[in-house]
């Protein structure tokens, strides 16, 4: 396959190659470290202050946070089974980060609900954005679901495919609801955190383990 792609010198063929890469690397260190597809590659992460999986987190599973970039991640997840790499990763980072929920249950629900789930690239991946896998120092990289979807979707054309409340929402507020002057459209909700502190917390928390 690598051989057929050395054949498209283009930007797609590139990012394919790399995706190989990665599946490739995640199965090794998985075949390395067998233990790792339930429990942590690094084990101090075992010690960290989790919270348990309340009605936060079934609204992250539900995709109804009220961060519109993760709900559309979410919701496109239970329609098709799958979503970009980039959603994986800032829905991941919101569960474990945001919501200070272990990483082993964001990893049990896309197992269920992936059509392309791998055994090794889910858990590795996972760990990598919580902070215990194969990163040198992965936890600091906290994701503004705010900003992320500002950033990978300006016009909001992903959010309105797959949140239909939201599909009304103008550009400039369409990852933003909340600041709109009656609030977010009826049937969406308020975000269920609020980013800023919540990211203080995740690193008081690193603090404590380190300490």
């Amino acid at each position: 396959m690598l051989a057929d792609l050395a054949l498209h010198p283009g930007a797609g063929a590139a990012t394919y190659t790399t995706e190989l890469a990665w599946r490739e690397f995640y199965a090794d260190v998985l075949w390395r470290s067998p233990g790792s597809a339930r429990e942590y590659l690094n084990p101090e992460f075992a010690r960290m202050e989790y919270d348990r999986p309340d009605i936060r987190f079934t609204a992250w599973c539900d995709g109804l946070t009220g961060y519109p970039i993760v709900d559309a991640g979410m919701r496109q997840l239970r329609s098709e089974g799958w979503m970009h790499n980039r959603v994986r990763m800032l829905v991941a980072s919101f569960l474990v980060k945001d919501l200070h929920i272990e990483w082993r249950h964001g990893a049990r629900h896309f197992m269920r609900w992936l059509v392309d789930a791998d055994l090794a690239s889910n858990q590795h991946g996972w760990q990598w954005t919580a902070g215990c896998g194969t990163d040198a120092s992965p936890y600091f990289r906290i994701f503004n679901p705010t900003l992320q979807g500002k950033r990978f979707d300006p016009h909001g054309d992903y959010v309105r495919r797959y949140v239909p409340e939201l599909r009304q929402v103008d550009q400039k507020s369409i990852h933003e609801p909340w600041t709109l002057p009656g609030g977010p459209p009826n049937g969406y909700p308020a975000p269920i955190v609020d980013h800023g502190p919540e990211r203080r917390e995740s690193l008081r928390r690193l603090k404590i383990l380190r300490s």
